[in-house]
């Protein structure tokens, strides 16, 4: 189990299950009128079932006594109309509460996905992806069916054990206090069986999560598993989490039947206790047949309702878990809890001072959310300034902090320390929206979505509506085999892009950053995929996107350090040196190492792996 899920489930655990399945309310709300008019539906077809024992006791004691068929046909034609208006009220009900309540699963699952979009990338870090799928889909489909015939029967089952009970008492309170008997021990089993089964409960939904995540990297790692013949250990570790999901999943069912076995076996007892002592009155006379019949009926009547507790606060217990999952996720904060108190108060006169003045760091320090307090930071002290309209190739050896640098522009992470500033405005003072829509990016690792071409690309400036903008973009990536595709560009590149090669992805998502002509650039190695040749034409075309951005290039090789006008030298978290490409190989030693490739893993920052 991750962390992050370990640490929820036990600090959520002890929440109860009706103040946690409370948080639900918002949502319930809108169809509150309709659900509480499914709800008096069903309790009025449930009390209509205890009006059959009341039926049969005037049948017995009046038309079967006095011998009066026309009687006993009345008494039959009123239990069949009965029985259909019960039947009738239970349809009516369904038919209530089907709609409104896909309504409020569909209003969960749209907010989760909004929410998850609006997390900081810090979050994704942390959970695991299958977990969040459980929660949007598992988790949710068991809060509909809870809102659907749980909570309903909760409350019905409540009403009717109450009416039936009330209705036993006034028949022969003697009998119903020997049927009440049951209660106090009902409740006390009942008590310890909540607890015992919302810990399994939670733990079988995280480990469901688990087991997602384990299918899912699975299917998006087939080519590795494929490749180094792993498919026995992966299945291996995919049987030995179900056989975990398994045995929880019998604990509950070990909990469920015993709780079933009580709460069956007490009631049945005293109505064996109330049939014997009823058959006694009626043999002395102290009862009639028609009450002990209507008596006994009402008691079976109960049967249901009482023998469903367990069942349902099983499944309440289900949906509070659930919805516990489902908070843990919609309470993370999606705002960056440092804001910087005089940001917006110093944003226009920053402007003024600093205008059209480029990309700055100043004193930038960033250290990983989950990395610990005294552990070093990823970057310290970073101080660069790239100026308006110019092109800043950043270099250092693996795992210096270059990818980490430039996921601080388009505030995918936000610095510990310092500030950055976009022609003089701290980015943490620009709504995020207005931030993405001048700083486009072209990550190392090229994402594609299961979508056409021409939809991959245009996701990198959503305004870029005309089809000469998406040739230009794919023109400058060099991307003309789109055209040799089956659809051109709306050809659908698959999940993650891997019916293309690499190459093929790489310039996709080069052709994406540079489609609305962004106003900053920021490209993480973006022709690493490339051939030589096809490096040089890419080069070429891209040299003239750059002429009308400010960029920030990282780069591993001296042909993409030339697209460059100047070079910055990262190395142990800070920029040790900034000059051009000649300046650097004639004056920097580690920059010469790393321009020759001779350079080992203990130069600079090495000896981490970087993390984006």
């Amino acid at each position: 189990m991750p962390t992050t899920t370990r640490a929820t489930t036990e600090t959520t655990g002890q929440l109860s299950a009706v103040r946690t399945l409370l948080r639900l309310w918002p949502y319930v709300r809108p169809v509150r009128a309709r659900w509480a008019g499914a709800a008096f539906v069903a309790v009025l077809a449930s009390c209509l079932a205890l009006v059959f024992p009341l039926v049969l006791k005037w049948i017995v004691d009046g038309p079967v006594t006095e011998r009066d068929p026309g009687g006993v046909w009345l008494g039959a034609g009123v239990l069949l109309a009965l029985g259909i208006a019960e039947a009738l009220l239970f349809g009516l009900r369904r038919w209530l509460v089907a709609r409104p309540l896909a309504g409020v699963e569909a209003a969960l699952r749209a907010d989760l996905y909004r929410h998850l979009q609006r997390l900081p990338v810090s979050f994704h870090d942390r959970w695991a992806s299958g977990q969040l799928l459980s929660r949007g889909t598992t988790d949710l489909m068991v809060l509909r069916m809870f809102l659907a015939f749980p909570l309903t029967f909760l409350i019905v089952n409540g009403v009717t054990i109450l009416a039936g009970l009330s209705v036993l008492i006034v028949q022969d309170w003697g009998l119903g206090l020997v049927l009440l008997a049951p209660a106090v021990p009902l409740i006390a089993f009942c008590y310890r069986f909540e607890d015992g089964y919302a810990k399994a409960s939670r733990r079988a939904q995280d480990q469901v999560g688990d087991l997602t995540t384990v299918v899912e990297e699975s299917v998006l790692g087939i080519r590795v598993i494929k490749g180094f013949g792993r498919h026995r250990s992966q299945a291996r570790a995919f049987r030995d989490l179900a056989r975990t999901v398994r045995g929880t999943e019998l604990v509950k069912a070990r909990l469920l039947a015993g709780i079933l076995t009580v709460i069956t076996l007490l009631p049945e007892v005293a109505l064996g206790a109330a049939l014997v002592i009823g058959t006694i009155q009626v043999s002395d006379g102290s009862l009639s047949a028609g009450t002990l019949v209507a008596f006994l009926s009402t008691a079976l009547a109960l049967r249901w309702p009482i023998e469903s507790i367990g069942f349902l606060l099983a499944m309440s217990q289900e949906a509070a878990t659930a919805t516990r999952r489902y908070f843990e996720v919609m309470d993370s904060d999606p705002e960056d809890p440092r804001v910087l108190a005089d940001a917006n108060t110093n944003a226009d006169a920053d402007a003024g001072q600093h205008a059209d003045d480029g990309l700055r760091f100043e004193g930038v320090a960033f250290r990983y959310p989950d990395a610990a307090e005294d552990s070093t930071p990823t970057l310290a002290r970073v101080d660069l300034h790239i100026r308006s309209g110019e092109t800043m190739a950043l270099v250092g050896s693996t795992g210096c902090g270059k990818t980490t640098l430039t996921a601080l522009v388009p505030r995918l992470y936000d610095v510990t320390e310092g500030r950055i500033t976009l022609d003089g405005r701290d980015i943490t003072a620009m709504p995020r929206a207005e931030l993405r829509e001048l700083v486009s990016v072209a990550f190392e690792e090229p994402t594609l979505f299961s979508a056409s071409v021409a939809e991959n690309v245009l996701m990198g400036a959503p305004a870029a509506t005309e089809p000469a903008q998406l040739e230009q973009a794919l023109d400058v990536a060099q991307a003309g085999f789109v055209n040799r595709l089956p659809h051109g560009v709306d050809t659908e590149v698959g999940e993650q892009g891997l019916s293309l090669s690499g190459g093929q992805r790489q310039r996709l998502a080069l052709a994406r950053s540079v489609v609305g002509t962004p106003r900053f650039l920021i490209l993480d190695d973006p022709l690493s995929a490339l051939d030589v040749h096809t490096e040089a034409a890419v080069e070429a075309a891209l040299r003239r996107v750059l002429a009308d951005s400010t960029a920030l290039v990282v780069a591993h090789r001296p042909s993409t350090v030339l697209l460059a006008d100047r070079v910055a030298l990262l190395s142990d978290g800070r920029i040790t040196a900034v000059g051009t490409h000649h300046e650097l190989l004639r004056k920097n030693a580690e920059y010469r190492h790393l321009m020759s490739g001779e350079h080992t893993e203990e130069t600079g920052s090495g000896t981490e792996t970087e993390r984006v």
